[in-house]
């Protein structure tokens, strides 16, 4: 997809507050009807996706589906790092403290009027927009932040864990390691070519 300016989904954004769903719905049905045919028309972040593109190319975002992606000039190789769970959690926690002594909750206070754009809608983010409001204290909103990035972590490996061409290597693996895994895959795919 191309780039389209951040203005044009700002711009969506605020209609959608103004004016509702039916008037991303309407839209759409007169921008893209292919899309608007066949889109969940209950959810707004794909209508504002799509219209984004529409408005922003003056194409229908259905022209931009099922493209062929240009052939690429090499092959990627995607080297996976595990960790047992126990530390991976305790290191998304130390991660969390180290952001909250960095200034996360200082970030977040001027950013509470646009708390419902997509960019906004990520861990971390939500839970201190509840906490400024005064929605709890602020140790319940760090331990939320904690718990739903521990839940976003193991959502991520359940998923990568689907995908059998990433090679799986232990977080402290030397590196020398690493690079014997990644020339023994390419002499592999070499000889399969």
């Amino acid at each position: 997809f191309p780039k389209i300016a951040p203005e044009v989904r700002s711009s969506l954004n605020s209609l959608y507050a103004e004016k509702g769903i039916e008037f991303l719905q309407d839209r759409l049905k007169s921008e893209d009807p292919e899309y608007h045919r066949y889109v969940d028309l209950a959810n707004p972040h794909r209508l504002i996706r799509a219209l984004e593109v529409c408005i922003g190319t003056g194409l229908p975002y259905s022209s931009f589906l099922n493209v062929r992606p240009k052939p690429r000039p090499f092959k990627n190789i995607t080297l996976g790092l595990r960790a047992r769970r126990d530390e991976l959690y305790t290191r998304i926690e130390m991660r969390v403290d180290q952001m909250m002594e960095a200034g996360l909750l200082e970030e977040v206070r001027p950013l509470l009027p646009y708390q419902n754009l997509n960019a906004l809608q990520t861990v971390g983010y939500r839970e201190l927009f509840r906490f400024v409001e005064g929605n709890g204290s602020l140790a319940e909103a760090v331990s939320e932040i904690k718990k739903n990035t521990r839940r976003f972590a193991k959502r991520q490996m359940t998923w990568f864990r689907k995908d059998e061409s990433i090679l799986w290597a232990d977080h402290d693996a030397p590196h020398e390691t690493l690079a014997r895994m990644i020339e023994e895959k390419l002499e592999i795919e070499k000889h399969e070519n």
